[in-house]
């Protein structure tokens, strides 16, 4: 299945002493490859509820190198590796991908998820539409933040 990928922009005040993307930044990067695919994505294909109220249930990083500041952009892919009638996880890679087509990745995360009617203040289900274009995007033998590099 194909991943979502997003570009973001690296930002002077991502860096910390050590020249290096700070590691809470992260967490604003998965938000920005987040959003772009739920909030972006998902409405273009029927599932307009992903950008009205999806609530975050859990992080979970794996960090496994460091990301140098520089100037320009970080790749980040995105994919659904699961889905259950209430909530789905979201996995994401940030990487860099050399002119040799090789990928460097910086750390591996998951997102839990859970749909939200902001209007009653409460969860709810995943939707048939929701599942559909979630499912676009299943990859289930994807990296995971706890398990090791291969």
């Amino acid at each position: 299945m194909p991943r979502h990928v997003t570009h973001v922009p690296l930002r002077w005040a991502d860096m910390d002493a050590f020249a290096h993307v700070n590691n809470v930044v992260y967490l604003r990067y998965l938000q920005e490859a987040r959003v772009d695919m739920l909030f972006v994505h998902a409405p273009r294909h029927g599932a307009e509820q992903l950008a009205e109220g999806v609530v975050v249930a859990r992080h979970e990083v794996g960090y496994r190198a460091p990301l140098q500041f520089r100037a320009g952009a970080v790749r980040v892919e995105t994919w659904v590796s699961a889905i259950g009638n209430a909530s789905f996880t979201l996995g994401y890679e940030v990487l860099d991908v050399n002119g040799d087509g090789e990928r460097v990745v910086y750390a591996v995360a998951s997102t839990v998820l859970v749909p939200y009617d902001l209007e009653d203040a409460r969860p709810r289900r995943v939707s048939d539409e929701e599942r559909l274009v979630l499912e676009s995007f299943l990859e289930t033998d994807g990296p995971l933040p706890g398990r090791s590099a291969a």
